[in-house]
């Protein structure tokens, strides 16, 4: 098969590699040092997996930022992994990236079928099928991690097609053949309902995290152990010693853009739960500020914006949040992060060095703890009880 994938961040490159093992794989983005970088061997993403398989493995993939080089009469299906990003003005998903190769897709290769691959609305296939005039547009929703996304694209949970055709099943079989697991399930369904599950099954595990931080935030107020609480929550089987490791807030690029686009989603359809994950994770965010300032620092240093260990990515981290809370509350912040070269990020100013880091800070704030700071516990804010992420 021939296939274009265009957008190559953790869900773009996962496909383009795996697809690629069996495949002819030509992936497009807009980055000049990201497409340099990859057609190296090198990844431009920290996971271990991509930056093996890049390395190590023969595989059918090149990859450029010309669009007019990714298309051709022979191209069988087109991936596409851009970004939609949520915008609270519209309470929708922003889909112009996503549009905009659909139709470069539907100009220079008609013949293929167009994958999407980013998180859309529910209703989105059918608005863009009817908006084209072309019914060669399906849906497939992503179930990965960042930081682990070539690893759960070879160890998929389950594969969904949002069409009942040949051609899907053609597409999730192609999923299936660069996998290492042949056992997984495979769901081909209608469009609306794949959109649905992607949305739902997000929106779960925000509720799931947003559930345990809030009684984290019981056990902190009421001066009980966390960690006892929660092993003995987790010890019923249908709960699970899981997904359970509080934090400062459900963040990172996922969980809080679909819940709140799932939260549109329920215009005029009564729900509470929805609703109550959205607001749960800003008043946990403002609990884990309030409960910084207890301490009265002067500076609170900020160790790490990513979200998690073994990721390089902070889109929407919750820490965001707990810096801009912390200034308006009148502390000073400082910020560590080492895969930032600039000297500020949102006018807050970067140290880099970590000693000296660590000496400006009274306080230190880490959703995630290492060993890199294992010697400052007395200053040291986290509520990270499993040291998991």
């Amino acid at each position: 098969m021939n296939i274009t994938v265009v957008g190559l961040g953790y869900v773009g490159l996962a496909n383009a590699i795996l697809l690629s093992q069996h495949n002819h794989v030509i992936g497009v983005d807009t980055i000049p040092e990201k497409v340099a970088m990859i057609n190296r061997g090198e990844s431009p993403l920290d996971d271990k997996e991509i930056i093996d398989y890049l390395a190590n493995c023969e595989l059918d993939l090149t990859v450029t930022t010309d669009k007019n080089d990714a298309y051709s009469d022979q191209t069988d299906y087109v991936i596409v992994a851009t970004p939609t990003d949520y915008n609270d003005e519209t309470n929708y998903f922003d889909t112009s990236s996503v549009e905009a190769v659909i139709n470069d897709a539907l100009q220079l290769a008609p013949q293929a079928t167009i994958v999407v691959k980013s998180t859309i609305p529910v209703g989105f296939i059918n608005t863009v099928r009817e908006k084209f005039n072309a019914d060669n547009i399906i849906f497939s929703p992503e179930f990965l991690r960042e930081g682990h996304a070539l690893y759960d694209n070879l160890h998929p949970s389950r594969i969904i097609v949002g069409e009942r055709s040949e051609r899907a099943e053609t597409f999730a079989n192609l999923l299936k053949e660069g996998a290492e697991d042949s056992d997984t399930d495979i769901l081909l369904m209608d469009a609306q309902e794949a959109e649905a599950v992607k949305l739902f099954a997000n929106t779960y595990l925000a509720m799931r995290v947003a559930y345990f931080n809030e009684l984290d935030t019981y056990a902190v107020m009421k001066g009980l152990d966390t960690k006892q609480i929660i092993d003995g929550v987790g010890l019923d089987p249908r709960i699970g010693n899981h997904y359970n490791n509080p934090s400062f807030g459900y963040g990172g690029y996922c969980l809080p853009k679909d819940s709140k686009q799932l939260k549109a989603n329920y215009e005029g359809v009564p729900n509470d739960i929805i609703s109550a994950v959205v607001a749960a994770n800003q008043t946990r965010k403002d609990f884990v500020v309030s409960d910084i300032m207890k301490r009265e620092p002067q500076t609170v240093g900020i160790y790490r914006l990513t979200m998690k260990a073994g990721s390089d990515n902070f889109r929407q981290a919750a820490i965001i949040d707990i810096m801009k809370g912390l200034e308006a509350s009148g502390a000073k912040v400082i910020i560590y992060e080492p895969t930032l070269s600039d000297e500020t990020f949102e006018g807050i100013t970067i140290e880099n060095d970590l000693a000296t880091f660590k000496s400006k800070s009274d306080a230190i704030v880490a959703n995630r703890l290492t060993n890199d700071i294992e010697d400052c516990e007395a200053k040291l804010y986290t509520r990270d009880v499993y040291g998991n992420n």
